[in-house]
């Protein structure tokens, strides 16, 4: 019997659409619904989207404005903040956004998004929480699961009554199953299936394509062979053979997030590689994700630089019209990458991908809490002044302490989210992941 569920995300920065983008050949016609901008969507409710999705990207960029900018966004974010985890205690009261929330969903925000859903008796699988709510209180026929796209979130993500609620929510890591608990959402309801990766970067169930990628990225990572003299038994128990050379730079890939707020840290980096850039001793990728304005702004700066002559060789710009291109080119781009440099959002989970993440500043408290998760597990380390990469850099990769954090990514990371998603959704699976599992 065909596996099938409606996948719904919302068109609002990457995180929730790039949450749902391996998740697509589940739905039907293999169409992923954005809940905020679907044919026929009401005007009513395309406006509340609207204000929402706009004042999300206004905040994001206030980080740019000098001094008054991050007061401002200390501001915001502390509304939205997620508590410290300890002392652990209830922290099921509702607060102001949820209640908001509420207030106009029970106005008939979302009805029609559920009624159109309810058309099909299938069940429903969402990367945004509003819809989650939308579905349980405009009456959805099916089961509700919610994917949660952060190591940690904050108690917006649980419902209004979370002891009564119906929604089941698929996480990530155990931090996300422990914070759910403190909202009150009940264990029942709460799956720990790792995050939906890309399927077409692992290769099946033994993961023969992330391996050879990974054994090729180890041998850009570790030049002077400093982590194998130590850990070779290891990359040779995991991967099954040793690294072998990949016929290409070191390759570093910097990916802003969906409002942009970051894109100006890719100069002081495209200045300070210059030299290496046009000597062919590192190729970079500047991803601009589906973003006009953001891929304009790189290919300007690359000019006024003086790296025009190296763009389309080993300095490139990763950028599609759409997401869905955006994202399909992404993927592809990560095989060949060595190193991904990010603000701390959906994309630390990328690690068990054994790729080691270099983290820029965190934008929100979700990020600060997703950074704290990714050093925990040994998998990233903070950026150093943009302005000095050239030395900072190839200091990490001679050390071996790149190479090690890719190996901390996949061994401890959960590559089979999209796999243990479908066992809990379509088989009813109570435990998807291993007891051993660390993260």
């Amino acid at each position: 019997m065909k596996q099938e569920a409606w996948i719904v995300a919302v068109d609002m920065g990457y995180g929730h659409q790039r949450a749902a983008f391996p998740l697509r050949r589940l739905a039907p016609d293999g169409k992923i619904i954005n809940a905020n901008n679907y044919e026929g969507i009401p005007e009513r409710d395309k406006k509340i989207w609207n204000r929402s999705r706009r004042f999300y990207e206004f905040v994001s960029r206030l980080t740019r404005l000098p001094l008054v900018g991050g007061i401002l966004f200390g501001l915001y974010d502390r509304l939205q903040a997620i508590p410290s985890f300890y002392p652990r205690r209830d922290l099921s009261r509702m607060n102001i956004s949820l209640s908001q929330m509420y207030r106009l969903i029970r106005r008939g925000w979302g009805k029609d998004l559920v009624n159109f859903l309810n058309r099909k008796d299938i069940p429903l699988i969402t990367t945004f929480f509003a819809v989650a709510f939308f579905a349980e209180e405009h009456g959805f026929k099916n089961e509700i699961y919610c994917v949660v796209c952060d190591s940690d979130v904050s108690r917006t993500w649980a419902p209004l009554k979370p002891q009564k609620s119906r929604i089941k929510y698929l996480c990530p890591c155990h931090r996300a199953v422990s914070r759910l608990k403190l909202y009150g959402v009940p264990e029942k309801n709460i799956f720990l299936t790792g995050f939906p990766l890309p399927e077409e970067n692992m290769g099946g169930s033994e993961l023969h394509v992330l391996k050879s990628d990974l054994t090729k990225r180890l041998a850009k990572l570790d030049p002077e062979k400093r982590y194998h003299h130590k850990y070779g038994g290891t990359i040779h128990q995991y991967l099954n053979h040793h690294p072998s050379v990949a016929d290409r730079p070191l390759t570093l890939t910097f990916a802003v997030g969906g409002a942009g707020a970051q894109q100006g840290l890719a100069e002081n980096i495209l200045k300070s590689l210059k030299k290496k850039i046009l000597a062919g001793e590192i190729a970079f990728n500047l991803v601009a994700g589906s973003r006009n304005d953001v891929f304009v702004y790189f290919r300007d700066r690359i000019k006024q630089i003086g790296l025009g002559s190296a763009l389309g060789k080993n300095l490139n710009i990763i950028f599609g019209v759409h997401k869905d291109e955006y994202f399909y080119k992404f993927n592809e781009c990560l095989r060949t990458t060595d190193v991904l440099w990010t603000k701390p959002s959906e994309l630390v989970f990328y690690c068990a991908l054994g790729l080691p993440v270099i983290t820029a500043p965190s934008i929100g408290s979700q990020e600060i809490f997703n950074r704290i998760w990714l050093k925990t597990v040994g998998a990233g380390i903070s950026q150093e002044k943009p302005i000095y990469t050239h030395e900072w850099l190839y200091d990490w990769v001679k050390s071996g302490w790149l190479a090690e954090a890719a190996m901390s990514g996949f061994l401890d990371g959960r590559q089979f989210g999209v796999a243990n998603i479908c066992d809990v959704v379509f088989k009813g699976v109570k435990e998807p992941t291993k007891d051993d599992d660390l993260l």
